[in-house]
């Protein structure tokens, strides 16, 4: 039960669930998060750890680089569940939607992406 109530706290942020709107069309690196939501590096990283934490996410670094993705094959079936309420939940909110069109001009920065 434990696992089943830290997901749900983590999907209880505004914050976090644009950030799961972006991750369920692509793998994101921080910069690119950053960029969509105009958010600091630091608040970018510490949501993206709790939805890490939370068992949403994978991370994958290259060097400086760090990569998040949602692979939905390797979660658990209570989170692909919840993942698919976010979708719908989202399918029509102007910011989600708005999310996604800056996510396709966003670009990776160099190094300083972490």
């Amino acid at each position: 039960m434990y696992q089943l109530v830290k997901a749900t706290k983590a999907l209880s942020d505004e914050t976090r669930l644009r950030m799961l709107n972006l991750l369920l069309q692509r793998e994101c690196c921080v910069c690119e998060v950053m960029q969509v939501m105009n958010i600091s590096q630091t608040r970018a990283s510490r949501n993206l750890s709790l939805l890490y934490d939370a068992g949403f996410l994978k991370l994958r670094k290259e060097g400086l680089w760090a990569y998040y993705s949602i692979d939905q094959s390797s979660l658990e079936p209570y989170l692909v569940s919840l993942l698919d309420s976010v979708e719908a939940g989202l399918k029509d909110n102007p910011a989600a939607i708005q999310d996604k069109i800056r996510l396709e001009k966003a670009r990776r920065l160099g190094p300083r992406c972490q």
